[in-house]
């Protein structure tokens, strides 16, 4: 239903600015079997979903907007003696702008901003309300090369800033690079419905949770990803990904020294429906 809201408002939007806009839906699931815990009995399994709901549109022609809506739920199976939530949840909103940099040329600014909620429900709280933003400086040296650089503010954070480098280069039709948080990939087109990627990814977040009879307690969940996989076009609209990797690095811990879990390396599953129109 809010997805539906939000299209809504931004089609409109789109129309009565007079503006050529498109909008992409994400939707992924990814599966971690359970895995055993160092130093302690018990395993943990995870599966996680994700979506999000972009919009872009260009104001007068030259001033590019995305709106997105984000929203992520991890369940979590646990048999340690370590006392974690049933599920974790984040919901978000974000905005997002690229402007030309002075009269540097090809050289551009991009401001991200993203306010979300990190619970471990549904019913979120203002305590539990963040606004993360990113701030990147974009250089185009030719139509095959894109330079990245910049930093990712986390407020309210354990880890408050965390830099951003690296690039996206294209040296032909089928091989592409795009080595930039937060999946970084290799892709190959295979043919014009197939493309093969090797895909890697980290996560660090923070939610507030109830923990016992403590309430807003901080709870960091950490991991690592390393996969590879195959995208088919379906068609112009939808594609669909699968991919199957490695997930190590993975550790939830609270923050006030409540306990903390560290979980073997193993292995996950992914899958992906994307749509644009």
């Amino acid at each position: 239903m809010r997805s539906k809201i939000v299209l809504c408002f931004l089609v409109s939007f789109a129309f009565v600015s007079g503006v050529q806009a498109n909008t992409e839906e994400n939707v992924s699931l990814r599966f971690m079997p359970a895995k055993a815990v160092d130093a302690q009995s018990g395993e943990i399994e995870l599966i996680r979903t994700e979506t999000e709901f972009s919009h872009k549109i260009k104001i007068k022609g030259s001033l590019p907007l995305r709106f997105a809506l984000n929203s992520e739920y991890l369940s979590i199976e646990n048999t340690t003696a370590v006392n974690l939530p049933a599920h974790l949840t984040a919901i978000g909103f974000d905005l997002e702008t690229t402007l030309p940099f002075f009269n540097l040329k090809d050289t551009y600014f991009r401001l991200g901003l993203s306010p979300s909620f990190f619970s471990d429900d549904w019913n979120f709280r203002a305590s539990a309300f963040r606004l993360p933003m990113r701030y990147l400086l974009i250089h185009k040296p030719n139509d095959k090369l894109t330079l990245v650089a910049g930093l990712a503010i986390y407020p309210d954070f354990k880890n408050k800033c965390w830099p951003i480098l690296g690039f996206i280069y294209q040296p032909n039709a089928r091989f592409s690079f795009n080595l930039i948080p937060k999946k970084p990939n290799i892709t190959y087109a295979l043919n014009e419905k197939i493309d093969l990627f090797a895909e890697g990814g980290l996560s660090f977040e923070e939610f507030e949770v109830t923990k016992d009879n403590l309430k807003n307690v901080v709870l960091s969940y950490q991991e690592m990803r390393l996969g590879t996989g195959m995208t088919y076009k379906i068609n112009k609209f939808f594609k669909s990904s699968f991919l199957i990797g490695g997930a190590f690095n993975r550790r939830f811990q609270y923050r006030d020294s409540l306990g903390k879990v560290e979980i073997k390396d193993g292995l996950y599953s992914e899958f992906r429906i994307e749509t644009e129109f």
